[in-house]
């Protein structure tokens, strides 16, 4: 059981400067498995880090570790100004924490878990029944808050839950693959209730292996493959990492297509020769390298008479990225499953 005891004489949040999170060398074992193999990894107070990997990865164990579900072997890590190893009473009254099944009380009903939970973290009994009463609008639940959870969908087990971490207003935040399972409307919904938690100054750390998601919510990336940090940083930059921009470039007149695509070929710029013209979206498709080639293959079929009407460039997808870093595909939940627990 969660220890709710206050120490009013431990630091509060944001103690730590403008890391909320911040890992050094993080080992756990599992008999002769490395879980976890030296992982480093900070948080920005306020942003949300997206942690990505294959399963088995190690991103779950990083969430227990430092959620205090269990003991790292060595390394240090400090959220919102506590050590995990030396203060975990005083953290716990800082976190939240969603983990991949739902952990409610099921005898109870929806809204006495919530209040529960708001009491237990020190609301006053006025505070616990309003946020009870926010979270399960905001999670769709309302009609079903008097209902004993037993009763519940997957799906709305798995919103209550949700709900159950933020109803204290964590300082940071711990979701792991919170979506899973989830109808495209409770996603969203959910989704919408991270952003505006961050907007309030909350910080999450997100597990997710889906790429969406990754977009939608993270501000930077950590990618784990058997428990070591493969690569870090924000979204374009990984997408830039794998395979540079492609410049799309659609002329006023589409029969330019071939004559453009002839003028690239010729001119010995890097990279250019694997320009491809698509007739069918009347667009070329050109690899860049650098801003200073993507201006010199624009300058060069206007020196040629060539008129364009759009261009713009863009990356490789996230699922692109993730192949290409950790050679594996990100995995997805079965449709039927997510038919089954999402109602």
């Amino acid at each position: 059981m969660v220890d709710m005891t206050r120490n009013d004489n431990t630091p509060g949040r944001g103690a730590h400067g403008t890391h909320a999170v911040e890992v050094r060398g993080l080992v756990k074992h599992y008999g002769e498995t490395k879980a976890l193999d030296g992982v480093d990894l900070d948080v920005r107070e306020g942003t949300v880090l997206g942690v990505l990997g294959p399963n088995g990865a190690g991103k779950t164990t990083l969430v227990r570790c430092l959620s205090t579900l269990i003991v790292p072997d060595s390394g240090t890590a400090v959220v919102a100004g506590f050590d995990v190893v030396r203060q975990p009473r005083q953290l716990r009254r800082t976190i939240g924490l969603t983990g991949q099944y739902a952990s409610v009380d099921e005898k109870l009903s929806g809204w006495e878990n919530l209040y529960m939970i708001g009491r237990l973290l020190d609301l006053s009994r006025k505070d616990a029944r309003r946020r009870a009463d926010e979270l399960l609008e905001r999670f769709s639940l309302t009609e079903a808050a008097r209902k004993a959870v037993m009763n519940y969908s997957g799906g709305m087990r798995r919103r209550l839950d949700l709900a159950a971490s933020m109803i204290g207003s964590p300082a940071v935040l711990y979701l792991d693959e919170p979506t899973t399972g989830l109808d495209p409307r409770t996603r969203n919904e959910v989704w919408d209730e991270v952003q505006r938690m961050v907007a309030e100054g909350a910080t999450v750390l997100l597990t997710t292996q889906y790429m969406e998601e990754a977009e939608q919510l993270a501000s930077e990336l950590t990618v784990i493959d058997h428990g070591k940090v493969i690569a870090t940083g924000k979204v374009d930059e990984l997408k830039a990492r794998v395979g540079g921009r492609t410049l799309k470039i659609r002329p006023a007149d589409p029969a330019d297509l071939p004559g453009m695509a002839r003028s690239l070929a010729e001119t010995g710029l890097d990279g250019v020769a694997g320009s491809q013209a698509v007739p069918d979206e009347g667009v070329l498709l050109v690899p860049i390298l650098s801003d200073e080639q993507l201006t010199a293959v624009v300058g060069l079929l206007a020196s040629r008479g060539y008129a364009i009407a759009d261009l713009g460039t863009y990356l490789p997808s996230l699922d692109e990225v993730f192949l290409s870093i950790t050679g594996h595909k990100a995995t997805t939940v079965d449709a039927h499953q997510t038919e089954e627990v999402a109602a």
